[in-house]
């Protein structure tokens, strides 16, 4: 099962009952907020979407997924409300916004881990250190088979699989492993959507790839996940081992929200509230890390302060 179609079946027996956090509905607000950007964020955003048009259903919610730096484009001109991220705006999409005067608010929102993974058949790499996985993914790469890696691993001509120049977790990945954003091989197949990844290493024995922690949760039985070692020793990812940093490729998610429109449309504002007050549950349901409760408390404080005050509901 993918993971968007996971949260369709969560939708529909968990969370459309009870347990989160709104005020009540009002069924007469109309409106529309956008959102776009990363596939790592997506599982999360498309779930907020579901239930907050439960609670508004004259308020149509889109989520798109043209990958971190796609949702930036589209942000900083003022085609979309919230760019969903999985790395943080660099300093030429910031100023790309400045110069659109597009005001804006950074709102963490949970912590992943881009898990390496392989196929199941695959009893031989469950571990690399950094430095093999920079050899492997680094451009003019002399490796082209596992014994290229380990001479007592098979002489078998591997398949990788990755995200797209426009993801953050391409950008996020390059920069963590490479030392440098950007840097890496081009003979890969690569895509923004995750579930395209999933499917290529499900199905080669011989595949290796890398994305978000979710997916690989909801794929697990399709896939194995790869220990990475930066010392010593080599940490898988995990809740545990994503939330105190110890997996060396952990990283927040994050959305950024457009100020401005957030001040002029009631229906913008009550959704990133919904967003804030859910996105511990929302988080880990899918399968991130949630935050400490506090941090999104103190985030939607600042936020309503941005604002002009709490989200209200108009009639």
């Amino acid at each position: 099962m993918k993971a968007h179609n996971l949260l369709l079946s969560l939708a529909v027996f968990t969370m459309g009952c009870h347990g989160f956090a709104s005020d009540k509905g009002d069924k007469n607000l109309k409106g529309e907020v956008r959102l776009d950007g990363s596939s790592t964020v997506f599982p999360i955003a498309e779930a907020a979407a579901e239930e907050f048009q439960k609670l508004y259903p004259r308020v149509r919610v889109t989520v798109g997924m043209s990958g971190t730096g796609g949702g930036f484009k589209k942000f900083s001109v003022g085609e979309i409300d919230i760019a969903t991220a999985s790395r943080k705006m660099k300093p030429e999409e910031i100023k790309k916004a400045q110069d659109a005067k597009v005001e804006f608010s950074e709102l963490p929102l949970a912590t992943d881990g881009i898990s390496v993974v392989v196929h199941p058949a695959n009893k031989w790499a469950n571990q690399l250190t950094l430095a093999q996985l920079k050899e492997i993914w680094q451009p003019g790469s002399r490796i082209a088979t596992w014994k290229d890696i380990n001479p007592a691993w098979p002489n078998e001509k591997i398949k990788l699989y990755g995200p797209g120049a426009d993801s953050g977790t391409f950008d996020f990945f390059t920069e963590q492993v490479m030392g440098t954003a950007r840097l890496s091989r081009n003979d890969y197949v690569a895509s923004e959507d995750d579930n395209v990844l999933v499917t290529g290493v499900s199905k080669d024995k011989n595949a290796m790839a890398y994305f978000g922690y979710a997916y690989y949760e909801e794929n697990q039985q399709s896939m194995n996940l790869v220990a990475l070692a930066k010392g010593k020793d080599a940490v898988a990812p995990s809740p545990k081992s994503i939330e105190d940093g110890s997996y060396p490729l952990s990283r927040p998610l994050v959305v950024y929200v457009n100020t401005k429109a957030a001040q002029q449309r009631p229906e913008l504002k009550l959704f990133v509230s919904f967003l804030l007050k859910n996105a511990a549950k929302l988080s880990k349901e899918v399968g991130y890390i949630p935050l400490k409760e506090a941090v999104y408390t103190d985030t939607l404080k600042k936020f309503e302060a941005a604002t002009g005050g709490p989200a209200k509901q108009t009639h």
